[in-house]
Protein backbone atom coordinates (compact mmCIF):
# COMPACT_ATOMS: atom_id res chain seq x y z
CA UNK A 1 0.00 0.00 0.00
CA UNK A 2 1.77 3.76 -0.87
CA UNK A 3 2.42 5.69 1.93
CA UNK A 4 0.48 8.39 1.04
CA UNK A 5 -2.96 6.90 0.97
CA UNK A 6 -2.79 6.77 5.59
CA UNK A 7 -2.83 10.83 4.87
CA UNK A 8 -5.44 11.08 2.44
CA UNK A 9 -7.96 9.24 4.27
CA UNK A 10 -7.63 10.51 7.37
CA UNK A 11 -8.46 13.71 5.75
CA UNK A 12 -11.30 12.30 4.07
CA UNK A 13 -12.84 10.93 7.17
CA UNK A 14 -11.97 14.60 8.73
CA UNK A 15 -13.72 16.05 6.34
CA UNK A 16 -16.74 13.96 6.77
CA UNK A 17 -16.63 14.07 10.69
CA UNK A 18 -16.72 18.26 10.32
CA UNK A 19 -19.26 17.96 7.61
CA UNK A 20 -21.61 15.67 9.83
CA UNK A 21 -21.45 17.83 12.94
CA UNK A 22 -21.81 21.02 10.82
CA UNK A 23 -25.35 19.88 9.45
CA UNK A 24 -26.20 18.01 12.16
CA UNK A 25 -25.72 20.13 15.22
CA UNK A 26 -24.57 24.05 14.33
CA UNK A 27 -26.60 24.93 10.42
CA UNK A 28 -26.90 28.15 11.76
CA UNK A 29 -24.66 29.34 14.14
CA UNK A 30 -21.58 30.74 12.63
CA UNK A 31 -19.51 30.91 15.80
CA UNK A 32 -20.43 28.15 17.53
CA UNK A 33 -19.59 25.94 14.21
CA UNK A 34 -16.39 27.82 13.77
CA UNK A 35 -15.31 26.74 17.59
CA UNK A 36 -16.24 23.21 16.81
CA UNK A 37 -14.35 22.84 13.23
CA UNK A 38 -11.19 24.73 14.90
CA UNK A 39 -11.68 22.11 17.80
CA UNK A 40 -12.14 19.43 15.87
CA UNK A 41 -9.46 19.90 13.70
CA UNK A 42 -6.81 20.30 16.51
CA UNK A 43 -8.11 16.82 17.65
CA UNK A 44 -8.02 15.38 14.56
CA UNK A 45 -4.28 16.75 13.96
CA UNK A 46 -3.44 16.17 17.58
CA UNK A 47 -4.77 12.20 17.01
CA UNK A 48 -2.74 12.13 13.87
CA UNK A 49 0.91 13.26 15.52
CA UNK A 50 0.47 10.88 18.66
CA UNK A 51 -0.60 7.38 16.82
CA UNK A 52 -0.07 7.72 12.73
CA UNK A 53 3.37 10.22 12.19
CA UNK A 54 5.87 7.66 11.51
Amino acid sequence: MPSWIVPVLYVAVMAAVIAGVDIAFFRDRFWERLMVNIGLVLLFGAFYLRFLHH
